[in-house]
């Protein structure tokens, strides 16, 4: 008896996902729906396996709602492929529904089209990821609430801002936060009293946080991959950012010149006819590429075998903008070596 080697495709939604099956030459064997719950990923895999033998799936959404079908056939060692949606192109030639989708998946992954190894978001880098959405959003809250203190001083009674007029630099938060409002006094002073040092100790609050959470991410980074903070101008957040990037699974990405890919540093050519050229590379990881340009700038401004080659290329006459295209190249390179013990 001849095996049929099926291939899968998944459309992710929050609460069900659909599923379709092909055999080796694209022909569709079935389309189910599953709910996205542990008993619906171990129904999708036995309905793929009752057509034969599952060689792979593709999954939409692998880092959204497709992350614990991911992490499940991950457990099953199932080959999981990572599929982006349809171009426009193609929804508006053939319309759009949960079912094309799953279809579509299924054939992206059987003909190659889809080749992306998905993150298995299973180790220390998934505990750097979760850390990092804490840090990002608790340093975002302390700029907003820094700047609503700095107005709201600005604007207080004059009492109030003669007592912090010194203050909008340093201290300010320090000495808001020991603010012992006296209710006898005018009742629009105690208010903004009272007000301004609440703003100081939420300050203070998230300071500690972050400083709480830069603890745990050196612990986790010193785990995974100590020799990154070692390069010249890489801190705990740029060096999360990179091994989030990277993933549990560092080696999904084969070479160098991949994870300048995936950064989004690498030049894409846009040569035509006589004109040779190469234009910006605008996707990528957008948090990897911001990591690096701050490596550059910093490097920029304080590295003197850096400094030098900006002179360098600069007497070439090579723009500020493209120099740092090159330096951001060149970081990429240096760090892929370091991302994993």
């Amino acid at each position: 008896m001849r095996i049929v080697r099926v291939t899968g495709g998944v459309d992710t939604h929050a609460d069900s996902h659909v599923a379709a099956a092909v055999d080796h030459n694209g022909g569709l064997l079935g389309v189910e729906s599953f709910p996205s719950t542990e008993t619906g990923f171990e129904d999708l895999l036995g309905w793929l396996v009752e057509f034969g033998e599952v060689e792979q799936v593709g999954v939409e959404g692998t880092g959204s709602w497709g992350v614990g079908l991911t992490r499940f056939l991950h457990v099953q060692q199932v080959e999981v492929v990572e599929v982006d949606r349809p171009n426009r192109q193609t929804r508006r030639r053939q319309g759009k529904s949960d079912p094309t989708d799953a279809v579509s998946a299924a054939r992206a992954a059987l003909s190659g089209t889809a080749t992306t190894t998905p993150k298995t978001r299973n180790g220390a880098v998934e505990q750097i990821r979760v850390l990092l959405v804490a840090r990002r959003s608790a340093r975002q809250q302390r700029i907003q609430t820094l700047n609503q203190l700095r107005h709201l001083v600005f604007t207080a009674p004059e009492s109030i801002r003669v007592r912090f007029k010194d203050r909008y630099k340093t201290g300010l938060v320090t000495e808001a936060a020991n603010m012992r409002p006296r209710e006898e006094t005018d009742s629009i002073v105690y208010t903004t009293n009272v007000v301004i040092r609440s703003l100081a100790r939420r300050i203070k609050a998230l300071n500690s946080e972050i400083k709480t959470v830069d603890r745990m991410l050196a612990a986790l980074i010193e785990d995974t991959a100590p020799s990154l903070l070692d390069l010249y101008g890489i801190g705990v957040d740029t060096a999360a950012s990179l091994l989030v990037t990277a993933g549990d699974n560092p080696d999904r990405i084969h070479n160098e010149q991949s994870w300048a890919h995936l950064c989004g540093v690498t030049p894409l050519p846009a040569s035509s006819g006589k004109a040779t050229r190469h234009r910006l590379n605008r996707g990528g990881d957008r948090q990897a590429n911001a990591a690096l340009h701050r490596i550059v700038l910093t490097r920029m401004s304080s590295d003197e075998k850096t400094r030098t080659y900006v002179a360098k290329r600069r007497a070439e006459g090579l723009s500020t903008p493209e120099i740092m295209r090159c330096l951001k190249r060149y970081v990429a390179r240096q760090t892929f070596k370091h991302l994993t013990v």
